[in-house]
């Protein structure tokens, strides 16, 4: 997927979180792949405008979110079954990452 201006990276960024299945999550560098950007770019638009879609679905390549946002993300990823660890500080991305070819046909289909 090429993004030719910011306006259509976010919504490049935004249309594939909200394409992640429940119970499943993509990294920032995942969906900067998918949409031919940087994972910081994604953190960037996740953190200014990714309440407007399954934010708790994107984290880093640990399975973690910011600090401000584990409380209610954890509760979200009990809520869709998504794998976590024990102390519920992050999700266990080897089990629970998305599929990334399905993903990648997922955007090409949308």
């Amino acid at each position: 997927m090429l993004i030719e201006d910011a306006a259509a990276t976010v919504e490049a960024v935004l249309d594939v979180v909200s394409l992640i299945p429940p119970g499943r999550v993509a990294t920032y560098g995942d969906i900067a792949e998918l949409v031919g950007t940087g994972p910081r770019r994604v953190g960037t638009i996740m953190a200014q405008v990714g309440d407007q879609v399954t934010w708790w679905r994107v984290t880093n390549a640990r399975g973690a979110l910011p600090p401000h946002l584990v409380d209610e993300a954890a509760r979200r990823w009990a809520a869709e079954g998504t794998p976590m660890a024990h102390d519920r500080s992050r999700c266990l991305l080897r089990e629970c990452r998305a599929d990334l070819e399905a993903l990648a046909e997922a955007v090409e289909s949308a």
